[in-house]
């Protein structure tokens, strides 16, 4: 395993856990690095640690952005029921 897919695998579960846990989410908005350094258990450098935050953080974007898309996606199918179409 190459370091970008051991990042990319650290950041999921960074993700999962954040995603799981609204007061640690509200945490790593205000602070990240430290909630990332002390979810992963190692201080590192913040020029590196930043790199890892970027991508944490486009991943929740991303998720956000699928949540919405599927509940438009949810009220658009409860639309065609008022126009009788199934």
């Amino acid at each position: 395993m190459d370091i970008k897919e051991k990042i990319a695998e650290i950041a999921q579960e960074v993700v999962e856990k954040l995603k799981a846990d609204d007061n640690l989410l509200a945490n790593f908005k205000k602070e990240p690095i430290k909630v990332l350094e002390k979810l992963i258990g190692k201080d590192l450098p913040d020029e590196q640690i930043e790199k890892v935050i970027d991508l944490i953080k486009a991943k929740l974007a991303a998720d956000d952005i699928a949540d919405t898309v599927d509940d438009v996606k949810d009220a658009l199918k409860g639309l065609k029921g008022l126009f009788g179409k199934k």
